[in-house]
């Protein structure tokens, strides 16, 4: 008996031992850099029942993460573009060597995306209010034409990408729709809010009926927020 309890002590050692090992591989697998990623500003289940915690936690802690990760090691070997903001480095990307160009534009932006997506989601939706609704009357046409259009360019953007409301520092307001992970910042725009339509934003939930994702995403989006991001546009102080 004491033999047994011996050896299941060293199994037990020797699968913490696995453990700890795999742990610190996976640690030397993301390569140190500038970039990093935040934590979501709320649980991965405040967007139930319209976006699921599992699609949060996978969109969030693998997906995004892979972003940055990949983004740092391509920044590896260029310390002076590593200095960069990630705006000004998205909005520069003719200058960046071309050996690492494609690597920074579709990872600088994932990142740059989603750091955005998380920030004005976690709401109950509504309407926005102040400045805000007078921008979307004048420039837009109103909430529920704003809505409508978005809807349709997300709906329409074949394959993978997003659809923004852009905003100048004139509070001028725009939808565009990217694809991939491309984003207005490359043009040195900003952006006011976007959302994913990219699959795995949405295929637990919704599978293939993307409409219906963009129906139900308006009743996740936190209007303070984003009129905190039009607040910053105007200062000129929005950044990603």
């Amino acid at each position: 008996m004491a033999h047994y309890h011996r050896r299941a002590l060293l199994a037990g050692a020797t699968a913490l031992t696995f453990a700890a090992s795999i742990r610190q591989a996976s640690a030397q697998a993301a390569p140190a850099g500038p970039y990093k990623l935040d934590p979501l500003p709320y649980p991965a289940n405040a967007n139930e029942p319209h976006i699921d915690a599992k699609t949060m936690e996978i969109h969030h802690g693998r997906h995004h993460q892979a972003y940055v990760t990949n983004l740092n090691a391509a920044l590896k070997e260029h310390a002076d573009l590593a200095k960069k903001p990630l705006h000004e480095l998205l909005a520069s990307l003719d200058q960046v060597p071309q050996s690492v160009r494609t690597a920074i534009r579709n990872n600088g932006g994932g990142h740059a995306n989603h750091a955005m997506f998380w920030q004005i989601m976690g709401g109950k939706g509504g309407e926005p209010g102040g400045e805000l609704k007078a921008a979307i009357d004048r420039d837009l046409g109103g909430f529920e034409a704003m809505k409508k259009a978005f809807n349709t360019a997300g709906a329409g953007r074949f394959g993978s990408g997003w659809v923004f409301v852009t905003v100048d520092k004139a509070g001028k307001l725009a939808i565009t729709s990217k694809p991939n992970q491309d984003t207005p910042l490359m043009d040195g725009e900003r952006v006011l809010f976007g959302n994913d339509v990219w699959e795995h934003a949405y295929y637990l939930t919704y599978q293939n009926r993307r409409p219906d994702y963009l129906a139900a995403w308006w009743n996740v989006v936190d209007w303070s927020k984003v009129s905190e991001r039009f607040a910053a546009a105007k200062a000129g102080t929005l950044t990603i």
